[in-house]
């Protein structure tokens, strides 16, 4: 990988994600999120949202990725019931309802049923033990030749032609 490589693959039915990247960068974009409890976020966020553990400091931080440039860090601290924050990480279509599946089996009741949105996407949204909404954002192929890729063409958002 090199600073202008995007982890993300091309939108197709058959896209696969690319494994977790161990590499250690200058992130460019992390959020901190405060949990009363660091072990039992850590688990949701390895086993539900399929991320790594990168390294944890115990009892005071853990730092967690999937992709490139998708890195969380869990932090003690208090949790705010109700938080607005929401977090998107890029995923392929194929993880949406098994990472669903994970969730469902650690909380129940804590994912959405996926969503097709009209940017071209397929949106699933988790709620953390930290009351953090995550939302998993699958792009789903277009065909270049057909009107919805000329609408989206008509906002600005290029898609190429075949």
């Amino acid at each position: 990988m090199n600073e202008y490589t995007s982890p993300v693959p091309m939108p197709a039915l058959d896209a696969i994600a690319p494994e977790p990247y161990r590499g250690i960068y200058g992130m460019p974009m992390f959020p901190m999120i405060p949990t009363a409890d660091l072990e039992e976020s850590k688990d949701f966020w390895l086993r539900g949202l399929g991320f790594i553990d990168l390294f944890s400091i115990p009892g005071r931080i853990t730092h967690l990725r999937r992709w490139a440039f998708q890195d969380v860090l869990l932090v003690p601290g208090e949790v705010t019931p109700g938080s607005a924050l929401a977090i998107s990480f890029s995923c392929v279509l194929s993880q949406i309802d098994e990472v669903a599946a994970r969730c469902e089996e650690l909380r129940p009741g804590c994912t959405s049923d996926p969503e097709e949105k009209p940017w071209n996407s397929v949106e699933l949204t988790v709620e953390t033990p930290e009351r953090v909404r995550i939302v998993l954002t699958a792009a789903r192929p277009i065909d270049p030749d057909s009107a919805q890729a000329d609408e989206l063409r008509a906002v600005g958002i290029d898609v190429p032609r075949g």
